[in-house]
């Protein structure tokens, strides 16, 4: 480095400096936070206790694999060159028109990434993997309900696509902020299985609590459901390509831009806290930085008594020669176990990408089974879905614990993400990142707040 004179570089900030924002983990939330933050002029460290991006939500080579999760083993030759491997480490697709593509429009980080469509959406029931219609000659010609349930089902989408919120004369009569969807659905005389397909393979949950809520929910999911199929038209899914680790670092980069600082392979030795338990730094290797506040991923606040666990997710990545059978040989597909086909509390969603996806050599599949844990052998919880793979190369278990936070972020300071649940898709992350952004700035004077309005997005110069 000079000393001195014209050409000196001046030297990074470092641990010695005192930051508004400090942010723990480099996972797609803490990453979306951390840009955000940048781009509302506040002055950013951001540090990762691994040596690569991404924490939970990272995409590994086939290398770094066996090494977390194979002891340390060598993958045989077989299964190809490592690097062509990007395997997620928590699997999920993005919904063509919802709130991770609104927020990738919003901090323009599109044109960090590139994306590619998802093949198609395949539903279970009764053994047989059916799948999803996407469109109305395909939901006529579909094995998944008889003729008269068709006509019952159209008229329920026809009511769903019409209906505006602001629009009573489309509402025909009904409060959908007081009626449930179980009234809603009885209402158009549809039956428990197409219930079941509906409320899991259309509108997404996870679960079967939804049918005792307002109505409102389950037509606005059904929506985004068909807005994001008419985007593409094939499945209403997009992925970016080279896994989805590539989402943490295009949002580090837009904190980069705007200033943010990055130190990777930093361990976080300790969280420091004034005397009223404010938040005023964070120590690492013998340095402490300065801090108004801190926002990290709950692995981070694990011996501060700040995070409860609630559960737990199981994952099981395949790696296999064949796609996935019966779904028409899809390089790239969703399959969507409902809970009742099963005798469970949770669905089990399976993915699979391949090459073309650029996260397997040719002619190689990861295939990643998961959900939310419920009996003390999780893998066995999973063996109606790895029937229907055939048979792996290799699989791997990951079992995940699930926290959230319990602290007051007005008395400490600090601003804790849930932990990534089995869902399909991300936008229950995004919703967790804007409470959690609504939160920071509602703690700021009221000059420096900057809202987000993922519903009424600028003009894109793109």
């Amino acid at each position: 480095a000079f000393q001195g004179g014209a050409s000196a570089q001046p030297p990074l900030p470092g641990m010695d400096e005192e930051y508004d924002v400090i942010v723990l983990g480099t996972g797609l939330k803490d990453t979306l936070l951390s840009g955000l933050m940048s781009v509302a002029g506040k002055k950013v460290l951001h540090m990762d206790r691994n040596g690569y991006y991404g924490g939970e939500s990272a995409s590994l080579n086939l290398n770094q694999m066996f090494e977390k999760y194979a002891n340390g083993t060598q993958p045989p030759p077989e299964l190809g060159s490592s690097r062509d491997y990007n395997i997620d480490l928590i699997p999920k697709f993005i919904m063509a028109s919802g709130k991770l593509v609104r927020m990738l429009l919003y901090t323009k980080t599109t044109h960090y990434l590139e994306f590619k469509q998802i093949d198609g959406s395949f539903v279970y029931k009764k053994g047989q993997v059916y799948k999803v219609p996407a469109t109305e000659g395909e939901a006529l010609s579909s094995g998944l309900m008889g003729l008269f349930e068709k006509r019952r089902f159209r008229s329920f989408l026809v009511y769903v696509q019409d209906y505006e919120e602001a629009k009573p004369d489309t509402h025909k009569n009904r409060d959908l902020r007081k009626m449930t969807a179980a009234e809603l659905f009885k209402d158009f005389g549809l039956s428990d299985e197409t219930v079941d397909f509906v409320g899991h393979a259309l509108a997404l949950f996870s679960n079967d609590g939804y049918l005792q809520q307002p109505a409102l929910e389950l037509v606005k999911r059904c929506q985004l459901y068909s807005t994001s199929l008419a985007q593409y038209g094939k499945s209403p899914y997009i992925y970016p390509l080279y896994g989805l680790g590539e989402l943490p670092q295009a949002f580090s980069r837009l904190s980069a831009v705007h200033g943010g600082v990055y130190m990777l392979n930093k361990p976080v030795d300790k969280i420091e806290y004034d005397e009223s338990g404010r938040v005023c730094g964070v120590t690492s290797e013998g340095e402490t930085a300065k801090c108004k506040m801190v926002i990290g991923d709950p692995s981070y606040f694990l011996n501060d008594g700040k995070v409860k666990q609630t559960g737990q997710v199981i994952r099981m990545v395949c790696i296999m020669s064949h796609p996935l059978p019966n779904t028409n040989n899809s390089d790239s597909c969703q399959i969507i176990i409902p809970q009742h086909q099963v005798g469970r509390s949770h669905d089990i969603y399976i993915t699979c990408l391949g090459q073309s996806n650029c996260v397997a050599p040719k002619d190689k599949y990861v295939v990643i089974v998961s959900s939310t844990v419920e009996t003390q052998e999780p893998v066995k919880e999973l063996a109606p879905a790895l029937k229907l793979l055939g048979k792996p190369d290799k699989i791997f278990a990951l079992l995940n614990n699930v926290y959230e936070p319990t602290n007051d972020f007005t008395k400490d300071g600090c601003f804790i993400s849930t932990s990534f649940d089995a869902t399909s898709h991300f936008e229950t992350s995004v919703a967790d990142v804007l409470k959690i952004y609504d939160q920071v700035m509602s703690t700021l004077p009221p000059e420096q707040r900057k809202p987000i309005d993922l519903d009424n997005l600028p003009s894109q110069d793109e």
